[in-house]
């Protein structure tokens, strides 16, 4: 009988008695000390009416937007996958993705509060979709959750050269530890026993995890993203 977590993308009732990487003790002591120092609304981003399309912003605030569109997804996919767990599941990799679907969750809901309690123009809330992906079939789910993993830690070294606030690197860098965990734990399940935990597609001749432009990142998860947006200020159209 399949385990069914019944919660939505955005609405989901966090547990508190999973073993976590993150503490919710833990993560609501950083957010309740991270404001967004020197920003106000500015007119060059946010949701603009007659359709247009929501720019992320400048400075900042542009990057935490980046990261909350990125986080939304993962929290996006890891929902699907737990509430329609893939037949013949084992109960390890039951346990991960439960796992990781909270932490994803965190991560987003953490973005969320911390932009929202600084300005009113956030990115709202996203729509996706998964036209290549059949969560009833472990290779695909596997397959897609390596993807958005390794493009999730990439995207967090390639942004962190645009943070200007040392407190909020220091939050990125704890947050892209975690991803980083979760790549390496997806890459094991799906090859056990060998080195693709930390292969040569992810780690650099310095033994280092890549960096991606946010414009790659966005050509490569854009796929998944219904709800267009722009970021003038890093070049993503």
């Amino acid at each position: 009988m399949k385990k069914t977590i019944n919660v939505s993308s955005q609405g989901a009732t966090l547990d508190t008695s999973r073993r976590n990487f993150l503490k919710l003790g833990g993560i609501g002591l950083a957010m309740a000390g991270l404001t967004l120092i020197g920003c106000d609304d500015d007119n060059d981003f946010g949701m603009m009416d007659n359709g247009k399309v929501f720019d992320l912003g400048t400075g900042d605030v542009g990057v935490l937007n980046y990261a909350y569109a990125l986080e939304q997804l993962e929290a996006d996919f890891y929902t699907k996958v737990v509430n329609n767990f893939y037949s013949g599941i084992s109960s390890v990799e039951k346990d991960l993705f439960t796992d990781l679907y909270h932490h994803e969750v965190i991560h987003r809901d953490f973005f969320k509060a911390a932009i929202t309690g600084a300005t009113t123009n956030i990115l709202p809330t996203l729509q996706f979709q998964y036209a290549n992906v059949n969560f009833n079939d472990r290779s695909s789910v596997l397959a897609t959750a390596k993807a958005l993993e390794d493009t999730g830690v990439a995207a967090y070294n390639g942004a962190g050269k645009y943070i200007t606030n040392p407190a909020y690197l220091v939050l990125a860098g704890k947050i892209v530890s975690v991803e980083a965990r979760h790549a390496s734990a997806i890459r094991n399940i799906i090859n056990p026993g060998s080195t693709d935990f930390s292969g040569d597609d992810v780690i650099d001749a310095n033994g280092l995890d890549l960096a991606k432009e946010p414009k790659d990142i966005v050509m490569a998860a854009g796929g998944f993203i219904k709800t267009p947006f722009t970021w003038k200020e890093r070049g993503i159209i």
